[in-house]
């Protein structure tokens, strides 16, 4: 039996000769319970090496990544995003050239802490410079601005919503 590891195939041969620490028994027998139980990902961590065996489906070959173990884990996961909207609206997609959209993943915000008023509002005018919404991921605030001129048409995305990389937040005339 072969296994993609670090995207090169290996026989067991050769995993001997690279002198990692990986058991091929142990592996194999990962690999045996993962087929039969019919997993499509198991995740092995400890203080000095990561081992994860994924496989797309039930039926294809399973892979293995190994790697070295990340020098410090976050205390928690960032919450998972919210699902698209199944049908953008027809005005924001003809006006997609005019919308200022985020430039990543992570939380919604219009206004700088609970108790201010928002950077932006409907029929605001604004600027390249002008601040309009702020993106907050893994707990840095990120001031998004307009990067371009118009009026504030129209704000797409709700307070405090999941926003994905690319996604329109505020429609600008």
């Amino acid at each position: 039996m072969s296994f993609t590891l670090a995207q090169h195939a290996f026989t067991e041969h050769t995993l001997e000769e690279t002198h990692t620490m990986i058991d091929i028994r142990k592996l194999k027998e990962l690999v045996r319970l993962m087929v039969e139980n019919e997993l499509t990902e198991i995740d092995l961590h400890d203080q000095q090496e990561t081992v994860t065996i994924k496989r797309g489906n039930p039926h294809s070959e399973p892979q293995v990544i190994y790697g070295a173990a990340p020098a410090a884990m976050p205390a928690s996961a960032p919450a998972p995003a919210a699902p698209a909207s199944a049908a953008p609206s027809e005005a924001a997609s003809e006006t997609h050239a005019k919308a200022i959209e985020s430039p990543m993943v992570g939380t919604f915000y219009t206004k700088p802490d609970p108790e201010s008023k928002s950077f932006v509002s409907v029929g605001d005018s604004v600027g390249p410079d002008t601040v309009v919404c702020l993106v907050e991921a893994m707990k840095v605030f990120n001031e998004i601005k307009a990067e371009k001129s118009g009026v504030v048409e129209r704000i797409l995305v709700n307070d405090g919503d999941a926003v994905e990389f690319g996604q329109p937040l505020i429609v600008l005339k």
